[in-house]
């Protein structure tokens, strides 16, 4: 009995695994792709205009670490004179740490 408790804590905990990270990669290109891009560049017409990095490079990703990519979807973003380059989004701490981990696919 023991054995299957463990087997069904196992295989649920899997099926929520995998379904962040599907979750975090349909939320990125919800919320995220219209500025930085389906690969993280930043290429998009928006996202040349407010100067979105290169995710999608390891120099990018390692400028931050998760805890500020997480703080950064959740509170948005201000440049130094506090114009807006990125609004707040209105998702869980779970959910943006499951963008976050999918930004981190991104790097080549």
């Amino acid at each position: 009995m023991k054995k299957i408790l463990v087997l069904a804590i196992a295989m649920a905990s899997l099926t929520a695994w995998t379904a962040s990270g599907a979750d975090g990669k349909a939320m990125y290109d919800e919320q995220c792709a219209k500025c930085h891009g389906k690969e993280g560049k930043g290429d998009t017409k928006m996202g040349q205009k407010l100067g979105a990095k290169d995710y999608s490079t390891a120099k990018a990703q390692g400028e931050f670490t998760d805890e500020a990519g997480v703080k950064a979807i959740r509170d948005g973003l201000k440049d130094k004179d506090g114009k807006v380059l990125m609004k707040p989004s209105e998702v869980t701490e779970a959910d943006a740490k499951a963008m976050i981990a999918y930004m981190r696919t991104l790097k080549k």
